[in-house]
């Protein structure tokens, strides 16, 4: 399995807009960070989860010729504003797969009637296929995917885990429960927004507790603000298999 980074920042990417912060006006590249999302490969499948506001350049940047599906983790605008530019997938595929719990589909067909209103639909927009997931393994490809649920402040979301790789953004607090679903590890993939505590997402030092916790053989922190700071001094900081991701960093697991 390859995993590829698409995007590992906030809602406003870095450089934020108009921002004189330092990391902001950085020259390393691994300080520019567009939205969060990943390309999980495999055999011969493609899937994306999450399809933000950057999907389109993603999708030129890391060359991506063809997709079998979206799996979206819930509906804020930098996970689900791309979907539009699905368009061109469309052309080969069809209709693309959407795989997300019913309060996100519901959100989804309210926020983009003119995909989703099958009986006025807009011409020439992109053709989906909405599936339904619930906390409960379903099938993509031949793979089995198991649903991480978590809370994202006070909505629940979800994160995925994938054989033994997990990919849990947003996160701020997760139960006992979900926590069985992330044992045995190869890879973690967590947020990590910033250092100060946040009222919705983990900030550095409870995702270094909860990676302390579970105990994965490699971590690799996304959703990452400039505010969490450069990317080659925090990385200095880490325990030795936590890693800070980056955008178009690929990752194979057995």
């Amino acid at each position: 399995m390859k995993i590829t980074f698409l995007g590992t920042g906030t809602s406003q990417g870095i450089p934020v807009i108009a921002s004189m912060h330092p990391v902001c006006l950085s020259k390393d590249k691994r300080d520019k960070r567009l939205r969060v999302s990943i390309l999980v490969e495999w055999d011969n499948y493609t899937y994306v989860v999450d399809c933000g506001p950057d999907f389109r350049y993603q999708m030129l940047r890391a060359n991506v010729r063809k997709i079998e599906g979206v799996l979206i983790t819930h509906e804020h605008a930098d996970h689900i504003a791309g979907l539009d530019d699905l368009r061109p997938f469309c052309f080969q595929l069809g209709a693309v797969p959407i795989y997300a719990q019913k309060r996100v589909l519901d959100n989804l067909a309210y926020r983009f009637q003119y995909i989703f209103n099958d009986t006025n639909k807009y011409p020439g927009a992109p053709k989906v296929e909405s599936v339904l997931i619930k906390n409960e393994p379903f099938i993509i490809g031949n793979l089995k995917v198991v649903p991480i649920e978590v809370m994202h402040g006070e909505l629940k979301i979800f994160g995925y885990r994938f054989n033994n790789v997990a990919y849990l953004t947003d996160v701020k607090t997760i139960t006992t429960v979900e926590k069985e679903k992330l044992k045995n590890l190869e890879v973690l993939i967590i947020n990590a927004i910033r250092h100060k505590p946040h009222h919705s997402h983990l900030n550095i030092e409870e995702a270094l507790e909860l990676i302390d916790e579970l105990q994965p053989e490699k971590t690799y922190l996304t959703h990452i603000s400039h505010h969490l700071g450069f990317h080659s001094e925090v990385e200095k900081t880490l325990p030795k298999n936590v890693f800070l991701a980056y955008d178009e960093l690929v990752i194979e697991i057995d």
